[in-house]
């Protein structure tokens, strides 16, 4: 911790996306964030901690680096670990985990330096551990270096708060908001998702364009941190400005039940009055009224042996349908397959970098304004 109080905050993001998650923190005012692997460092205070779950919409989840010290053995990890001012931070009435990782170091075992901060933290502060708590203390032992931290999401925050159905291999809320954010999306065109599963992408949108922070709707576990300020991270929820977007954000799918799926999200994220959402094939897809903007899609990918082959024609249709009706759209597609993007026909710049996702690693394929 630095003079004035601040301290290392990290931004968790999958690899790939760390420059997207990057770009957003600064727009949010997070002075100094760079890049590491797996996210975005900056320095900052705990406000800046609330500020960063309720606002960032790329982040997995929010570590607030609360120490360090040097660490040779367990019995020293042990001394240090009864030192450390637990109660600054954690509550003795609010049960705990700890994590661990080791690398380079000494003391190897991970699930053995994990038990003894717990016990040290259960015996110094009096809190209960319980492998289900919300609070989590994280600790990272490298090159003899222990660094704690706390994960101050609790939940991914991805989880948003609004989306009770979700159809198979959805996409992540903080990964499409990154992928748009990569696709130029700021808020102020049109948006349509011709195969919009569960509605994620189209929804994003509709927030980002209506000023609606992703946390709003959602506990964080700071909340039942002992430093927490209820009356001010109040304000600081209550400080936000919604707007009325004059453009709509469309999503389509083949399956009934996915634009169910979607319009029952949609009404719970408080955006169904910006979104439409029908049943159609990519056949019957058509640019909407009104000036040209995004076409975002996450079309299936086929893993197996013998899928790919049936998916070509899909993407060659998808392709072929964009050309035809959508002149002056941008468009932005994530697949696992370079062979699958080339089949749609559409004047893709070079990609970028692949991101894992659901034990894949897909890749962004992204178009300027078609002709």
């Amino acid at each position: 911790m630095t003079t004035d109080g601040h301290f290392e905050i990290f931004l968790a993001t999958s690899p790939g996306l760390e420059s997207a998650l990057c770009a957003e923190a600064r727009a949010n005012g997070f002075k100094g964030a760079k890049t590491i692997s797996g996210g975005v460092t900056f320095k900052g205070g705990w406000p800046d901690v609330w500020r960063a779950n309720l606002d960032v919409r790329g982040a997995n989840r929010v570590i607030a680096s609360i120490g360090a010290f040097r660490v040779l053995h367990l019995a020293q990890l042990d001394k240090r670990a009864r030192r450390f001012a637990w109660g600054d931070i954690l509550r003795k009435d609010v049960p705990f985990r700890v994590e661990a990782t080791c690398k380079s170091s000494r003391i190897y075992h991970s699930g053995a330096a994990a038990q003894r901060i717990e016990t040290a933290i259960r015996e110094e502060l009096g809190a209960a551990v319980s492998p289900d708590a919300d609070v989590c203390v994280r600790a990272r032992i490298e090159d003899d270096l222990c660094t704690l931290g706390v994960d101050t999401s609790g939940e991914l925050l991805h989880k948003r708060g609004y989306k009770e159905a979700v159809n198979k291999a959805p996409m992540r809320e903080t990964m499409a908001s990154l992928f748009l954010r990569q696709c130029g999306y700021d808020g102020s065109e049109p948006v349509v998702d011709p195969m919009c599963g569960s509605g994620t992408f189209v929804i994003e949108a509709a927030e980002i364009a209506a000023g609606l922070k992703p946390g709003r709707a959602r506990h964080f576990a700071f909340e039942q941190f002992a430093n927490f300020d209820a009356e001010a991270w109040q304000r600081m929820r209550d400080a936000t400005s919604a707007a009325t977007p004059s453009i709509r954000f469309f999503g389509s799918d083949r399956d009934a039940g996915a634009i169910e799926m979607s319009r029952a999200n949609a009404e719970r994220a408080g955006v169904a009055e910006l979104t439409e959402f029908r049943q159609h094939a990519i056949s019957a897809l058509v640019a909407p009224a009104g000036p040209p903007g995004l076409v975002i899609v996450n079309p299936p990918y086929g893993t197996r042996i013998g899928e790919k082959a049936r998916l070509q024609s899909l993407y060659r249709s998808l392709g072929q349908t964009l050309r035809e009706r959508f002149a002056g759209w941008r468009v932005g597609l994530i697949t696992s397959e370079a062979s699958l993007a080339k089949a749609c026909g559409l004047p893709f710049k070079p990609p970028g970098p692949p991101v894992s996702h659901g034990g894949l690693r897909v890749t962004l394929f992204l178009t300027g304004p078609l002709p």
